[in-house]
């Protein structure tokens, strides 16, 4: 009897997007479970830090989106 493995390699590229999606979700449902590495630690608390410091440093989520949807424009 001759079995055949499925790699993810031999998905298509819609399918290894919902792939990707579906792990993304499974991670987000339990964020306490993902490992946070030392020196993401220190970084997240020097970006919060700079941003209490310097309040007008941030940007809204309007200007974020603004700002990252004019770099994909078609």
């Amino acid at each position: 009897m001759k079995t055949h493995t499925v790699s993810v390699f031999d998905l298509t590229p819609p399918e290894k997007l919902q792939l990707v999606e579906d792990l993304w979700d499974d991670l987000a449902a339990t964020p306490a479970d993902v490992p946070l590495y030392e020196w993401q630690k220190k970084e997240l608390a020097r970006r919060k830090a700079n941003l209490m410091n310097n309040p007008a440093s941030g940007l809204s989520w309007a200007e974020v989106k603004l700002k990252v949807r004019s770099r994909y424009v078609l």
